[in-house]
């Protein structure tokens, strides 16, 4: 049996350390959006199945924002900047995407809300939030968010009497479309019509 050295023990521990920085560093992405998802921070909303919860005669107005990274080609907006919405009250509203470059692209969105504390009480039934979306050139594509805001809002003390919560969404560039999609695209080309 050979006996490990100093000089060994130090660049096995250096390596067992860098292994283990590479593991953590591909797991926290997924344990922080859990983290966010459990506690609301970082404004992070709720994902809900559906509300049979009461609807109170509180009204917040939902401002919504949108924007879009500088390397994707698309014009994003909401189709209307705010609603007044009843607490409890179940809304839908849409986003409209359409890609304004000359060739096919694919874009993924990401989600906020301000007040950050008031996120885990705003809680989404539907939503385009980390669905990839591909547009070809031209086309655009109208998606719904259907929300509601908890009854419980207005037991925290923080956010009793807040009249005004901002949905914003950021749409980030995906890259080149898959070549499973630049194939099918080649196919129609051939294909007379």
């Amino acid at each position: 049996m050979q006996k490990i050295t100093g000089t060994a023990k130090t660049v096995l521990a250096c390596s067992a350390m860098a292994v283990g920085m590479l593991g953590m560093s591909y797991a926290a992405v997924p344990l922080y959006e859990l983290f966010c998802q459990v506690t609301g921070y970082a404004g992070t909303t709720q994902r809900a199945e559906n509300t049979d919860g009461p609807v109170l005669d509180r009204t917040i107005t939902v401002r919504f924002d949108s924007n879009t990274d500088q390397n994707l080609n698309w014009e994003f907006k909401p189709k209307q900047r705010s609603v007044s919405v009843k607490v409890g009250e179940k809304s839908t509203i849409f986003y409209q995407a359409k890609n304004i470059g000359s060739v096919r692209s694919q874009g993924t969105a990401t989600f906020n809300v301000s007040p950050g504390v008031a996120g885990v009480y705003f809680n989404k039934i539907e939503c385009f939030c980390f669905t990839e979306q591909q547009l070809a050139s031209g086309e655009s594509i109208d998606m719904p968010v259907l929300f509601f805001i908890d009854p419980e809002i207005v037991n925290d003390p923080l956010l009793k009497d807040l009249p005004t919560i901002t949905l914003s969404y950021t749409f980030f560039d995906d890259g080149d479309p898959s070549d499973e999609t630049a194939s099918v695209e080649k196919a129609d080309e051939k294909t007379p019509g």
